[in-house]
């Protein structure tokens, strides 16, 4: 679909209810105008039958002696004469037909023009209520509506919106607190642990069933760490994004590639590049750990001397960002749980205890925080293919 069609169909979208109450007002008019054009004829016509035939049938009749002929030429002209009266009164029916069908025409089209003003004006607005939906997000709800002017409907549905976002102000501020809150008060003492923990092991006295002991916990710790990390991650990139930027990808995935060690793993993964540079409109740290997740899944959900391609391009409309891996088969409806958080794969199933499963939760976060999409795929062969559509950066 070309350009000039997609603008021509959002036109006609919005404004599909203005098109439909001009129809309406424009129907009811020419359905109203055509009884009264109809009776209009029906009782002209029937007064001028009456007028014109009682006129001439009284000058015939009064023109007749009743001791002529049967057909005198007297008799014969007033016939020619009623005919002719008759004649013209049809001429002057069907004219007045003809000149009222074509005001009709005009005064409709001119209805229909006032109409569309009177339904836009009516809509206005709400046109505005939209446009103010629309705009706000979690940054900007500190915007009303505001409409003034009487009490009616419209003005109801515009502080009936005011007051709801009165109360998503109110919700999201809280959230915030409770985020700040919790990322101090849940990392800190799991600090404190991990302290604890690394000091005891490093004591002299200390006996190797403690410092097994003591490994043990500090493994715990370290993954309750990264769990209450992969939440607090998890519900700020679900937020509306502070910051927005362009940001070239290419370097935000070098940047993730000199973070991530492919030989110093179990099992060691040749990864293929394919990288383009692609400007793309967003927060940088997001998007970095957007992509550090999509690397370290399809490395870690692979197999011995595996392969990870990972593909950056540009397209019309933004980036496209390809990871796939070789790995276990992941059976095609199990696809969309991964998406889930805390779904795991191991083997050929979805769910299992390895890992913390909110990997790909986090880049859908992130991905849909940046107003883009993130699907996946299972090859019949094995393995996954992760593709993340961005939007392109504004000009």
């Amino acid at each position: 679909m070309t350009p000039r069609m997609e603008a021509a169909r959002f036109w006609w979208n919005s404004r599909r209810l203005r098109l439909r109450l001009t129809l309406l007002y424009g129907g009811l008019f020419f359905v109203a105008g055509s009884l009264l054009l109809w009776l209009t004829y029906l009782i002209t016509a029937r007064a001028m039958d009456d007028q014109f035939v009682i006129s001439s049938t009284r000058i015939v009749g009064g023109a007749m002696p009743p001791e002529a002929d049967p057909v005198p030429p007297k008799i014969a002209g007033n016939a020619v004469f009623q005919a002719e009266v008759e004649h013209r009164a049809d001429s002057v029916l069907s004219e007045m037909l003809r000149s009222s069908v074509i005001v009709m025409i005009l005064v409709g089209i001119i209805a229909l023009l006032l109409g569309y003003v009177v339904a836009d004006r009516a809509l206005r607005p709400l046109d505005r209520v939209t446009d103010t939906a629309q705009r706000l997000s979690e940054s900007t709800l500190h915007e009303r509506i505001g409409l003034r002017g009487p009490p009616d409907e419209v003005g109801r549905l515009a502080d009936t919106f005011d007051a709801m976002l009165d109360r998503l102000g109110r919700v999201f501020d809280a959230q915030r607190r409770f985020i700040a809150n919790a990322s101090h008060e849940l990392r800190t003492p799991l600090a404190i642990n991990r302290t604890v923990l690394e000091v005891s092991l490093e004591e002299p006295a200390a006996s190797e069933d403690l410092k097994a002991l003591a490994r043990a916990l500090l493994g715990t710790n370290a993954r309750y760490e990264r769990l209450i990390e992969g939440l607090l991650l998890l519900a700020q990139s679900e937020q509306e994004l502070t910051v927005r930027r362009p940001v070239d990808l290419e370097q935000v995935v070098r940047t993730v590639l000199e973070q991530i060690d492919l030989q110093s793993r179990k099992r060691p993964v040749t990864l293929h590049q394919d990288l383009r540079p692609v400007l793309v409109e967003g927060d940088p740290l997001f998007l970095e750990r957007c992509l550090f997740n999509l690397l370290e899944n399809a490395i870690k959900y692979n197999v011995r001397d595996g392969q990870v391609w990972l593909a950056l391009r540009r397209e019309l409309d933004g980036a496209l960002i390809t990871v796939r891996n070789t790995g276990p088969l992941v059976p095609p409806y199990e696809v969309d749980d991964l998406f889930e958080p805390f779904s795991r794969m191991q083997g050929d199933r979805v769910r299992s205890f390895k890992g913390a499963g909110l990997g790909l939760s986090i880049v859908r976060a992130i991905v849909d925080a940046h107003g883009g999409q993130v699907t996946a795929v299972a090859p019949p062969e094995g393995g996954l293919r992760v593709t993340v559509r961005l939007p392109r950066a504004s000009p």
